[in-house]
């Protein structure tokens, strides 16, 4: 037991899911990014085994076009959009998954998907509440030597096989679970954390506040 990092034997650590979120999204001139894929890999607090796991493409609206470089970044297209549930349909079954708390987020690059997740509260109020734990800060505070923490540095950097395709949600999703538990594994034994709180005050996010059409910021809970 004695090369476990201390961080496994935290109560509040182990008693949490774990949810690990990827959006790929439509960025449209004027208003806020569109989600046209959403994918999750929950994993248990204890030892981070996969538990369950969730993935579907979202319809945009109709009066957002899918260009020729989304295309090019994705590979989603307009025809496999064309079947797909709007997101009325789908964060809603996304939130219905969510019936065992306590969660955590987790997500590279957080405030993106916090971002995203906030625009579509209405139909996933409960994944709205959830804070974050954001993989870029636990990168920058374990590996300062770094020069870049973005996804594709960090898989080279840790020698993670790479999905056979980036910019999907679900290879995204499952390559980010292998960062996050590497950080988490190493951190614990380096010191740089070793509860819950510890990841918490490193890498943390609470949820998005959205501002309502009087400029208040909308309450989440």
């Amino acid at each position: 037991m004695s090369d476990v990092p201390p961080i496994y034997r935290d109560a509040a650590f182990t008693r949490h899911t774990y949810l690990v979120i990827d959006f790929e999204a439509l960025t449209p001139a004027g208003r806020p990014a569109v989600p046209v894929e959403v994918a999750v890999l929950a994993l248990t607090g204890d030892g981070l085994a996969q538990a369950w796991s969730f993935a579907s493409l979202v319809a945009p609206p109709a009066e957002v076009p899918v260009t020729a470089a989304d295309v090019r970044m994705t590979g989603i297209t307009a025809t496999m959009l064309a079947t797909a549930a709007g997101p009325e349909r789908v964060m809603a079954e996304l939130d219905r998954r969510l019936t065992a708390p306590p969660y955590r987020l987790v997500a590279h690059h957080a405030p993106t998907e916090a971002g995203l997740i906030a625009h579509q509260r209405p139909h996933c109020p409960v994944l709205a509440g959830v804070p974050l734990l954001d993989t870029v800060r636990l990168a920058r505070a374990l590996y300062p030597e770094l020069p870049s923490h973005r996804l594709d540095d960090l898989i080279r950097y840790l020698r993670i096989e790479p999905p056979g395709r980036r910019h999907r949600a679900m290879p995204d999703v499952q390559v980010t679970a292998q960062v996050f538990a590497h950080l988490v594994a190493e951190g614990g034994r380096t010191g740089h954390w070793r509860t819950l709180f510890d990841l918490d005050r490193v890498g943390g996010q609470a949820p998005k506040r959205l501002a309502s059409p009087g400029g208040v910021q909308a309450g989440l809970f």
